[in-house]
């Protein structure tokens, strides 16, 4: 019951959208995500210039037009599919008997924010509180800024319940076998290319070096995925897409792949984002889209893309048995 001793509260955190594909609320919403230390990590006055003077003056209007060919009936994908998976999450909840968890969702940049949800949680009597970033791979501009958040608002409580948070579960084998499922499920109906495709989102190399494990845990999450498939090392490649300034980033970068790919005599090729939760601008545009033109254009002849788990059952039940590992000793 809501205010007991057990009464655990769930925040699937997700990254964020504008409210609208216009160029007014993508501005909002780069204005909160680019200015956010753990995301830019270089100094603030210098970052300031560059944001406020060429970025926010440029990037929205040709992000409002990507956003306008993905937007669906209900609104953002990305906070439609997040908000799908939560309700399945739900369900396999009540049918394993652990239907007094409650599961709320949350945006780190934009709404519903994280201050707001965790209110919500705390009134309700929530208590521990776990917070899940849907980031499978452990980042500083992800998980970590996703901490943040969360101990900004903590900080302003008088009473502050017991709080989990789940750093990353990239190797965790329910993850790891709701992917492959996925893609085995589309090659059952789609036929499999000759090449498969891993794409993570990208990160820039000075992070890496700086100490984060995210390039490290994407080649892991891979090589677990390809085992279950049972593919040899031939069949698939990591590749780093969503590059972004003229920085380094982590290698190899997903459009160099695509457009040398024909070259090599691979004209068919299938990609997954085992990263993504779910599906968003930086798949169902850039991966689906852009970067399938690309690879046409190159000379490839067959490109597909293969969805994000989204709200598949097998994905709510690794999320919902992820939760509950974590609470276990509290329940």
């Amino acid at each position: 019951m809501p205010g007991s001793k057990f009464s655990p509260g769930v925040l699937l955190v997700n990254l964020g959208t504008p409210d609208a594909p216009t160029s007014s609320a993508v501005r909002r919403y780069l204005g909160e995500f680019l200015w956010d230390p753990r995301v830019v990590e270089i100094p603030r006055l210098v970052w300031w210039c560059i944001l406020h003077s060429v970025i926010l003056r440029v990037r929205p209007r040709r992000s409002a037009k990507a956003y306008r060919t993905i937007w669906m009936d209900k609104g953002s994908p990305l906070l439609v599919l997040t908000e799908a998976l939560a309700e399945a999450v739900r369900a396999e909840m009540s049918e394993m008997g652990r239907g007094a968890v409650m599961v709320e969702i949350a945006m780190r940049y934009g709404r519903p924010a994280i201050r707001d949800q965790l209110t919500k949680l705390k009134k309700a009597g929530a208590d521990p509180i776990l917070v899940l970033p849907l980031y499978p791979q452990y980042a500083a501009a992800t998980t970590a800024s996703t901490f943040d958040a969360v101990a900004q608002t903590l900080r302003e409580w008088r009473h502050i319940p017991e709080l989990r948070f789940v750093s990353d579960y990239h190797a965790d084998t329910g993850y790891v076998t709701a992917v492959s499922r996925s893609i085995m499920q589309f090659w059952e109906t789609n036929g499999r290319a000759r090449l498969l495709l891993m794409s993570f989102h990208g990160l820039p190399e000075r992070c890496r070096q700086l100490g984060d494990p995210y390039h490290e845990q994407c080649q892991r999450s891979a090589s677990l995925i390809a085992d279950q498939l049972g593919l040899p090392q031939e069949a698939w490649r990591v590749v780093f897409q969503s590059r972004f300034g003229p920085a380094q980033w982590i290698k190899p970068y997903c459009v160099d792949v695509l457009r040398a790919l024909p070259g090599e005599g691979v004209k068919d090729v299938d990609i997954v984002c085992p990263g993504f939760a779910v599906d968003c601008l930086e798949t169902l545009e850039e991966i689906a889209i852009a970067n399938r033109e690309i690879f046409l254009e190159a000379g490839g002849e067959r490109y597909r893309y293969i969805p994000a788990l989204n709200s598949r059952t097998e994905h709510a039940q690794t999320i919902s048995r992820l939760i509950l590992r974590k609470l276990d000793d509290a329940l």
